[in-house]
């Protein structure tokens, strides 16, 4: 467990993780705030705020008395998402090292 991470946003991380290596899939049900809450040893509520970050976006969505399911669009979604951090927190951070290093763009393809 990462400690610099809330654990709500580890759990909503860790669904995501699922989602885009297709191990969670559309209309799959999610573990369940009990179930992250025991197996994370953390407060059912802790659980249920990073299950409920992820139905906020579109990524999960609720059955009532039945759980938490994966929708269609969750992988687009997270994707979408993920490929916006990129771009605008740790792309621009690693080109300027990559210039004060002098690491050509060629090199940069090359350690692809």
């Amino acid at each position: 467990m990462d400690t610099s991470i809330p654990i709500y946003l580890q759990i909503s991380q860790f669904i995501e993780n699922e989602v885009i290596s297709n191990r969670l899939t559309a209309e799959d049900k999610v573990p369940s705030m009990n179930e992250f809450s025991k197996s994370m040893n953390v407060n059912p509520a802790t659980a249920g705020k990073g299950l409920n970050e992820l139905v906020d976006q579109g990524i999960l969505y609720k059955k009532r008395g039945l759980g938490m399911f994966v929708t269609a669009e969750a992988k687009s979604i997270i994707l979408n998402k993920r490929r916006k951090q990129f771009e605008e927190k740790i792309l621009p951070d690693f080109v300027e090292e990559a210039k004060q290093l002098n690491i050509s763009k060629e090199e940069l393809i090359q350690w692809r």
